[in-house]
């Protein structure tokens, strides 16, 4: 096994030199929290501080999980897009829950959530769509997203032919297999990295129209 790959556990002064940490606030407001961890994400990674694992679960009750991009959130939930007929947006479609996960290495920071999700309206899905730069909209047009594919010329060929039709053009329409998916959260869990492995959590669920808060050991 090559040990050599895998970081060495931190040592004592490793820890010292890192210093002491701020506690995660309390708080009832878990989406307000994790505005201000998002915000200071987005200044600290080098890359995608709004990527996040989603993990769903196929008809045969297996778990999946990828990187997807968290395009939106609010206190109705946590918004992101996808082809519809793509393995994870099946998975949502059949059994609509789904966790997501995000990890901020820079900061030492991570936030997992479980909710119920639904599908974003037409005219959200619409305005995202039309957001996008013209080649990521052709793009999306054009893949057969997890399907299997002869090879990789025939993707290209079909950008091409997309985009000899509709160019740099901001009226590309958006296929009806490409939508939005929002989940609404039932649990959110903050955690922090902590000296000599004492993390931090703070797991908020929902009860009633609120919000209750409890520490977790690490």
């Amino acid at each position: 096994m090559p040990t050599s790959l895998i970081p060495p556990t931190p040592s004592a002064s490793d820890y010292a030199d890192s210093g002491d940490r701020p506690l995660i606030p309390e708080t009832a407001d878990p989406i307000g929290l994790f505005q201000q961890w998002m915000a200071e994400a987005r200044a600290a990674e080098p890359n995608d501080s709004n990527a996040m694992s989603l993990a769903t679960v196929d008809a045969d009750g297996n778990p999946d999980v990828r990187i997807v991009l968290l395009k939106g959130f609010d206190s109705a939930g946590f918004t992101f897009f996808t082809n519809l007929e793509s393995a994870k947006g099946q998975h949502l479609t059949a059994h609509p829950s789904a966790a997501l996960g995000f990890h901020w290495k820079s900061l030492r920071r991570q936030v997992r959530i479980r909710g119920s999700v639904t599908r974003v309206s037409d005219a959200e899905t619409d305005a995202y769509f039309a957001s996008r730069a013209a080649p990521s909209r052709i793009s999306a047009i054009a893949s057969d997203q997890s399907r299997p594919m002869a090879n990789r010329a025939v993707f290209e060929q079909r950008i091409a032919e997309l985009s000899t039709i509709y160019g740099d053009s901001p009226d590309i329409p958006r296929p009806d297999y490409w939508g939005g998916f929002r989940l609404t959260p039932i649990e959110i869990e903050f955690w922090q990295d902590q000296a000599f492995r004492m993390h931090d959590r703070l797991k908020l669920y929902r009860k009633g129209d609120g919000w209750v808060s409890l520490r977790l050991y690490p």
